[in-house]
Protein backbone atom coordinates (compact mmCIF):
# COMPACT_ATOMS: atom_id res chain seq x y z
CA UNK A 1 0.00 0.00 0.00
CA UNK A 2 1.77 3.29 -1.10
CA UNK A 3 -0.08 6.56 -0.84
CA UNK A 4 -0.49 9.24 -3.49
CA UNK A 5 0.60 12.76 -2.01
CA UNK A 6 -0.80 15.80 -3.90
CA UNK A 7 1.86 17.92 -5.52
CA UNK A 8 -0.08 20.56 -6.61
CA UNK A 9 -4.48 20.80 -6.78
CA UNK A 10 -5.75 17.65 -7.25
CA UNK A 11 -2.56 16.32 -8.34
CA UNK A 12 -1.46 13.27 -6.67
CA UNK A 13 1.91 11.55 -7.21
CA UNK A 14 2.97 8.07 -5.37
CA UNK A 15 6.51 6.55 -5.45
CA UNK A 16 6.13 2.97 -5.43
CA UNK A 17 9.59 0.81 -4.51
CA UNK A 18 9.61 -1.68 -7.01
CA UNK A 19 11.82 -0.02 -9.51
CA UNK A 20 11.35 3.54 -7.59
CA UNK A 21 8.18 4.20 -10.08
CA UNK A 22 6.27 7.04 -9.83
CA UNK A 23 2.70 7.08 -10.96
CA UNK A 24 0.62 9.92 -11.19
CA UNK A 25 -3.08 11.00 -10.90
CA UNK A 26 -4.73 14.01 -11.89
CA UNK A 27 -8.35 15.02 -11.00
CA UNK A 28 -11.19 16.57 -12.63
CA UNK A 29 -14.54 17.07 -12.44
CA UNK A 30 -14.59 14.22 -15.11
CA UNK A 31 -12.95 11.51 -12.99
CA UNK A 32 -9.24 10.88 -12.75
CA UNK A 33 -5.80 10.78 -15.42
CA UNK A 34 -3.30 8.51 -14.44
CA UNK A 35 -0.09 8.88 -15.52
CA UNK A 36 2.09 5.26 -16.05
CA UNK A 37 0.60 2.09 -14.80
CA UNK A 38 4.15 0.46 -13.32
CA UNK A 39 5.37 -2.95 -14.07
CA UNK A 40 2.86 -5.48 -14.12
CA UNK A 41 -0.99 -6.35 -14.31
CA UNK A 42 -0.93 -7.11 -10.27
CA UNK A 43 0.83 -3.52 -9.53
CA UNK A 44 -2.00 -1.95 -11.58
CA UNK A 45 -4.67 -3.42 -9.37
CA UNK A 46 -2.55 -2.25 -6.31
CA UNK A 47 -2.43 1.11 -8.31
CA UNK A 48 -6.66 1.13 -8.47
CA UNK A 49 -7.04 -0.48 -4.67
CA UNK A 50 -4.55 2.84 -3.84
CA UNK A 51 -6.37 5.20 -5.78
CA UNK A 52 -9.68 4.01 -4.39
CA UNK A 53 -8.34 6.11 -0.70
CA UNK A 54 -8.49 8.81 -2.08
CA UNK A 55 -12.15 9.00 -3.07
CA UNK A 56 -11.41 11.52 -5.86
CA UNK A 57 -13.45 9.54 -8.68
CA UNK A 58 -13.13 6.91 -11.19
CA UNK A 59 -9.82 6.62 -13.52
CA UNK A 60 -11.56 7.83 -16.63
CA UNK A 61 -8.26 7.94 -18.45
CA UNK A 62 -4.59 6.67 -18.67
CA UNK A 63 -1.25 7.93 -20.30
CA UNK A 64 1.68 5.94 -21.26
CA UNK A 65 4.87 8.29 -20.86
CA UNK A 66 6.93 5.28 -23.06
CA UNK A 67 6.77 1.70 -23.74
CA UNK A 68 9.26 0.78 -20.89
CA UNK A 69 7.41 -1.94 -18.94
CA UNK A 70 7.57 -0.13 -15.24
CA UNK A 71 5.48 2.60 -17.32
CA UNK A 72 2.93 0.46 -19.41
CA UNK A 73 2.54 -3.51 -17.77
CA UNK A 74 -0.34 -2.08 -15.78
CA UNK A 75 -2.32 -0.80 -18.36
CA UNK A 76 -4.68 -4.37 -18.33
CA UNK A 77 -5.61 -3.78 -14.54
CA UNK A 78 -7.52 -0.53 -15.78
CA UNK A 79 -8.98 -2.17 -18.63
CA UNK A 80 -10.00 -5.21 -16.63
CA UNK A 81 -12.45 -2.22 -14.58
CA UNK A 82 -13.20 -0.37 -17.44
CA UNK A 83 -13.28 -2.21 -20.87
CA UNK A 84 -13.56 1.04 -23.30
CA UNK A 85 -10.85 3.23 -21.18
CA UNK A 86 -8.27 5.01 -23.37
CA UNK A 87 -5.20 4.58 -23.15
CA UNK A 88 -2.69 7.76 -24.91
CA UNK A 89 0.53 7.31 -25.49
CA UNK A 90 3.26 8.69 -28.37
CA UNK A 91 2.89 6.54 -31.74
CA UNK A 92 6.33 4.50 -31.31
CA UNK A 93 6.15 3.66 -27.94
CA UNK A 94 2.95 2.07 -28.73
CA UNK A 95 4.59 0.18 -31.38
CA UNK A 96 7.50 -0.45 -29.45
CA UNK A 97 5.75 -1.97 -26.40
CA UNK A 98 4.07 -3.79 -29.35
CA UNK A 99 6.54 -5.24 -31.10
CA UNK A 100 9.26 -5.77 -27.84
CA UNK A 101 6.14 -6.51 -25.13
CA UNK A 102 6.66 -10.43 -24.66
CA UNK A 103 10.20 -10.32 -25.20
CA UNK A 104 10.60 -7.61 -22.34
CA UNK A 105 8.30 -10.42 -20.52
CA UNK A 106 10.77 -13.40 -21.38
CA UNK A 107 13.29 -11.46 -19.40
CA UNK A 108 12.02 -11.97 -15.76
CA UNK A 109 12.82 -15.51 -14.88
CA UNK A 110 13.34 -17.22 -11.77
CA UNK A 111 16.78 -16.68 -12.26
CA UNK A 112 16.33 -12.55 -13.22
CA UNK A 113 14.27 -11.89 -11.10
CA UNK A 114 12.79 -14.72 -8.65
CA UNK A 115 10.17 -11.97 -6.19
CA UNK A 116 8.19 -10.51 -9.94
CA UNK A 117 8.74 -12.75 -12.41
CA UNK A 118 5.32 -14.88 -12.08
CA UNK A 119 3.50 -11.50 -11.74
CA UNK A 120 5.26 -10.05 -14.67
CA UNK A 121 4.86 -13.08 -16.86
CA UNK A 122 1.00 -13.13 -15.43
CA UNK A 123 0.82 -9.44 -17.50
CA UNK A 124 -1.17 -8.99 -20.57
CA UNK A 125 -0.07 -6.47 -22.73
CA UNK A 126 -2.38 -3.68 -23.35
CA UNK A 127 -1.06 -1.30 -26.27
CA UNK A 128 -2.40 2.22 -26.19
CA UNK A 129 -5.08 2.53 -28.56
CA UNK A 130 -4.98 6.75 -28.47
CA UNK A 131 -2.04 7.88 -30.37
CA UNK A 132 -0.32 10.92 -31.50
CA UNK A 133 2.65 11.88 -33.14
CA UNK A 134 3.98 15.91 -31.89
CA UNK A 135 1.25 17.03 -29.12
CA UNK A 136 -2.64 16.54 -28.13
CA UNK A 137 -4.93 17.61 -25.42
CA UNK A 138 -6.83 15.65 -23.12
CA UNK A 139 -10.03 17.11 -22.30
CA UNK A 140 -10.96 16.34 -18.86
CA UNK A 141 -13.69 19.04 -18.23
CA UNK A 142 -12.71 21.70 -15.87
CA UNK A 143 -9.21 21.62 -17.16
CA UNK A 144 -6.53 19.86 -19.61
CA UNK A 145 -3.99 18.19 -19.94
CA UNK A 146 -1.13 18.86 -22.86
CA UNK A 147 0.36 15.43 -24.01
CA UNK A 148 3.79 16.99 -25.63
CA UNK A 149 6.94 14.87 -27.74
CA UNK A 150 9.24 17.12 -27.25
CA UNK A 151 11.67 14.88 -28.99
CA UNK A 152 13.90 11.63 -28.97
CA UNK A 153 16.10 10.83 -25.73
CA UNK A 154 15.09 7.98 -23.58
CA UNK A 155 13.26 6.42 -26.27
CA UNK A 156 11.86 7.17 -29.56
CA UNK A 157 8.34 7.71 -28.46
CA UNK A 158 8.50 9.56 -25.32
CA UNK A 159 6.36 12.14 -24.25
CA UNK A 160 5.68 14.82 -21.58
CA UNK A 161 2.47 15.95 -19.62
CA UNK A 162 1.86 19.29 -18.57
CA UNK A 163 -1.17 20.33 -16.35
CA UNK A 164 -1.02 24.18 -17.42
CA UNK A 165 -3.34 25.58 -15.10
CA UNK A 166 -1.33 24.67 -12.06
CA UNK A 167 1.88 24.84 -13.81
CA UNK A 168 3.36 20.87 -13.28
CA UNK A 169 4.70 19.01 -15.46
CA UNK A 170 5.45 15.30 -15.87
CA UNK A 171 8.31 13.85 -17.81
CA UNK A 172 8.08 10.44 -17.69
CA UNK A 173 12.40 8.62 -17.82
CA UNK A 174 13.29 12.21 -19.89
CA UNK A 175 14.19 13.44 -16.44
CA UNK A 176 15.13 11.03 -13.39
CA UNK A 177 16.33 11.88 -9.74
CA UNK A 178 16.87 8.54 -7.96
CA UNK A 179 19.80 7.99 -10.30
CA UNK A 180 21.04 9.22 -13.46
CA UNK A 181 18.80 8.91 -16.31
CA UNK A 182 18.76 5.58 -18.21
CA UNK A 183 20.62 5.45 -21.33
CA UNK A 184 19.85 2.66 -22.69
CA UNK A 185 19.63 0.54 -25.87
CA UNK A 186 17.12 2.57 -27.43
CA UNK A 187 17.88 5.85 -26.23
CA UNK A 188 18.78 8.93 -28.25
CA UNK A 189 21.98 10.44 -26.37
CA UNK A 190 22.53 12.68 -29.48
CA UNK A 191 19.19 14.07 -29.33
CA UNK A 192 18.09 13.86 -25.94
CA UNK A 193 19.73 17.21 -24.51
CA UNK A 194 17.97 19.27 -27.30
CA UNK A 195 14.72 17.18 -26.56
CA UNK A 196 15.40 18.49 -22.48
CA UNK A 197 15.75 22.03 -24.03
CA UNK A 198 11.86 21.80 -25.40
CA UNK A 199 11.19 20.44 -21.89
CA UNK A 200 12.73 23.10 -20.41
CA UNK A 201 10.56 25.81 -22.27
CA UNK A 202 7.41 24.50 -21.67
CA UNK A 203 8.15 25.52 -17.78
CA UNK A 204 8.87 28.03 -15.70
CA UNK A 205 10.60 29.07 -12.46
CA UNK A 206 7.92 27.91 -10.51
CA UNK A 207 7.01 24.75 -12.10
CA UNK A 208 6.47 21.03 -10.30
CA UNK A 209 8.38 18.98 -12.02
CA UNK A 210 7.39 15.00 -11.68
CA UNK A 211 10.21 12.66 -12.88
CA UNK A 212 9.96 8.90 -14.22
CA UNK A 213 11.32 7.72 -10.71
CA UNK A 214 12.40 9.58 -7.71
CA UNK A 215 11.24 12.54 -5.79
CA UNK A 216 9.00 15.82 -7.19
CA UNK A 217 11.97 18.51 -8.42
CA UNK A 218 12.07 22.11 -10.56
CA UNK A 219 13.16 23.49 -13.40
CA UNK A 220 16.65 23.98 -12.21
CA UNK A 221 17.08 20.01 -11.72
CA UNK A 222 16.30 19.61 -15.12
CA UNK A 223 18.64 22.55 -16.64
CA UNK A 224 21.57 20.16 -14.35
CA UNK A 225 20.39 16.65 -16.04
CA UNK A 226 20.15 18.35 -19.52
CA UNK A 227 23.44 19.94 -19.05
CA UNK A 228 25.34 16.43 -18.12
CA UNK A 229 23.71 14.93 -20.89
CA UNK A 230 24.88 17.23 -23.09
CA UNK A 231 28.47 16.89 -22.01
CA UNK A 232 28.45 13.42 -22.79
CA UNK A 233 26.82 13.92 -26.23
CA UNK A 234 29.28 16.18 -26.91
CA UNK A 235 32.33 13.94 -25.77
CA UNK A 236 31.09 11.27 -27.86
CA UNK A 237 30.84 13.35 -30.80
CA UNK A 238 34.30 14.31 -30.34
CA UNK A 239 35.50 11.06 -29.46
CA UNK A 240 34.26 9.66 -32.51
CA UNK A 241 35.51 12.76 -34.52
CA UNK A 242 39.14 12.19 -33.21
CA UNK A 243 38.13 8.86 -34.53
CA UNK A 244 38.75 7.11 -30.92
CA UNK A 245 37.10 3.61 -31.47
CA UNK A 246 34.00 2.64 -29.66
CA UNK A 247 35.57 0.06 -27.74
CA UNK A 248 38.41 2.61 -26.14
CA UNK A 249 36.40 5.55 -25.89
CA UNK A 250 34.58 5.43 -22.20
CA UNK A 251 38.20 5.20 -21.09
CA UNK A 252 39.42 7.91 -23.06
CA UNK A 253 36.52 10.71 -22.70
CA UNK A 254 35.86 12.99 -19.88
CA UNK A 255 32.47 12.30 -18.32
CA UNK A 256 30.16 13.61 -15.86
CA UNK A 257 29.50 10.12 -14.47
CA UNK A 258 31.84 7.47 -13.75
CA UNK A 259 32.88 6.13 -16.89
CA UNK A 260 32.52 2.41 -16.11
CA UNK A 261 28.48 3.67 -15.14
CA UNK A 262 26.89 1.28 -18.03
CA UNK A 263 25.02 4.15 -19.30
CA UNK A 264 28.09 5.84 -21.10
CA UNK A 265 28.82 2.66 -22.52
CA UNK A 266 25.27 2.81 -24.12
CA UNK A 267 25.72 6.77 -24.74
CA UNK A 268 29.14 5.80 -26.99
CA UNK A 269 27.31 2.62 -28.86
CA UNK A 270 24.54 4.11 -29.48
CA UNK A 271 25.82 7.73 -30.16
CA UNK A 272 28.51 6.03 -32.80
CA UNK A 273 25.44 4.49 -34.62
CA UNK A 274 23.57 7.96 -34.62
CA UNK A 275 26.31 10.63 -35.79
CA UNK A 276 26.57 11.32 -39.40
CA UNK A 277 29.68 10.28 -41.70
CA UNK A 278 30.87 14.08 -41.24
CA UNK A 279 31.61 13.74 -37.59
CA UNK A 280 32.89 10.50 -37.61
CA UNK A 281 37.06 9.59 -38.19
CA UNK A 282 37.77 6.28 -38.97
CA UNK A 283 40.75 5.39 -36.80
CA UNK A 284 44.44 5.04 -38.43
CA UNK A 285 44.90 1.23 -38.70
Amino acid sequence: MVDFVEVADRVWVARYPWADANVTAIGSDRGLAVVDTHGSTARGRTILDDLSRLGAGEVTAIVNTHWHWDHSFGNAAFREVNAEIPIHAHENAATWLAERGEETKARFTPETDPEHHEEVNATEIVVPDQLFSSAAVLDLGDRALELIHPGRGHTEGDLVVRVPDVDVLLGGDLIEESAHPWIGMDSWPMDWPLTLDIVLGVTTASSVVVPGHGVVVDRSFVEDQRNELGLIAEQVRQLAGDGVPAGEAAAAGQWPWDGDDPRIANAITRGYEHLPRSQKRLPLV
